[in-house]
């Protein structure tokens, strides 16, 4: 019997339309599924306790031999509203940045931001677990994921970091990707393309089986992320990973 392919998934709420695909596709009994968090994967990959994992895309330089494998991951051209510096004052009057060191990609996106956009010189601050609880007078905090679409309501000033993105830069930016550190079979990759394309094809029965009161759901997977890397895609990446040994 030929061995499983081993695929680490995330359990954040805009990776669920992909893993939707996988888990409802046939391809669920070639691969051995598991759910983890991005910094754990990223380990197993190089470990090779695993063969192919949905990873932040700062991560990829890290990990010798990586390589996109997939024509799916999470992506945005414009805002994405689940990424972005949450404060009570405006930009301006901001002295003090939180970054939350669970996402390598959104911190460095906010540092390069903060840096060549904004023209800003911060304190970085490392988050705590109660971090979101000390962003008020001129300390500002990176939120990302599901809890960021919870925040949205509680503060002043929330700026997206893909819509700032897009404005400098002009391109669309790639928050995660399918990544293997290895060769897999070509037909392999055609069949995960066409799980991952076919979860897209089920958001209003995705939507509707999730309660989430705090952000209009269809929304988010239909207009704020994009899950195709087209070319612009790809060059939106490309740029962020050149730009990001500059930090």
């Amino acid at each position: 019997m030929p061995t499983k392919i081993k695929i680490g998934g995330v359990s954040y709420m805009n990776a669920v339309p992909m893993l939707h695909g996988i888990k409802n596709s046939s391809i669920i009994n070639d691969i051995e599924l598991s759910i983890n968090y991005p910094s754990i994967l990223a380990q197993q990959l190089k470990n090779n306790e695993i063969d192919l994992a949905l990873l932040p895309v700062a991560v990829i330089p890290t990990i010798p031999g990586a390589n996109i494998v997939s024509d799916y991951g999470i992506a945005a051209d414009g805002e994405v509203a689940s990424v972005a510096i949450y404060s009570m004052v405006p930009m301006e009057e901001i002295t003090t940045v939180y970054l939350d060191y669970q996402s390598r990609t959104s911190i460095m996106l906010a540092r390069l931001l903060l840096r060549d956009y904004w023209r800003k010189d911060v304190e970085f601050k490392p988050a705590t677990e109660h971090y979101i609880d000390y962003i008020n007078d001129k300390a500002a905090g990176v939120i990302i994921g599901d809890r960021a679409l919870k925040q949205l309501t509680n503060f002043n000033h929330i700026y997206d970091l893909s819509a700032a993105w897009k404005e400098h830069t002009g391109l669309p930016f790639v928050f995660a990707a399918w990544v293997a550190n290895k060769e897999l079979p070509a037909e392999f990759i055609d069949e995960f393309n066409k799980a991952n394309a076919e979860g897209l094809n089920h958001i209003d029965e995705i939507v509707a089986e999730t309660q989430f009161p705090y952000y209009d759901l269809k929304k988010y997977y239909t207009e704020n992320i994009h899950y195709y890397l087209d070319e612009e895609k790809k060059k939106g990446l490309h740029k962020f990973l050149e730009l990001i040994q500059t930090l």
